[in-house]
């Protein structure tokens, strides 16, 4: 068996993760749904787990490619959206993820 630095094991189980998570909108959706499920939980509102949301919607489009025709779409709108803007994108897509779970 080779020796793996464990630092590089989890970057490699973290991307494995990343991709199943975006491989398709669906998977992201549901993905996203469990997490504001986790929010709801743990007694974020709505303004947390559209803080919550931002900070990922920001990340996503500074970090990652889309990996599917919706992705692009959300990713083209945030990009041309000012800060009020994104914070509706983000209660949109809160929204669309409770209701997918």
């Amino acid at each position: 068996m080779e020796n793996k630095d464990p630092k590089q094991a989890a970057a490699n189980m973290q991307e494995d993760k990343k991709e199943e998570i975006m491989q398709s909108f669906q998977t992201f959706k549901d993905y996203l749904g469990d997490q504001v499920h986790k929010g709801e939980k743990l007694g974020l509102g709505e303004e947390g787990l559209t803080k919550g949301a931002k900070r990922v919607a920001d990340y996503l489009a500074k970090h990652e490619e889309p990996r599917n025709r919706e992705e692009k779409v959300l990713n083209e709108i945030w990009n041309v959206s000012n800060k009020e803007e994104r914070e509706h994108i983000a209660h949109a897509l809160v929204k669309l993820a409770d209701q997918t779970n």
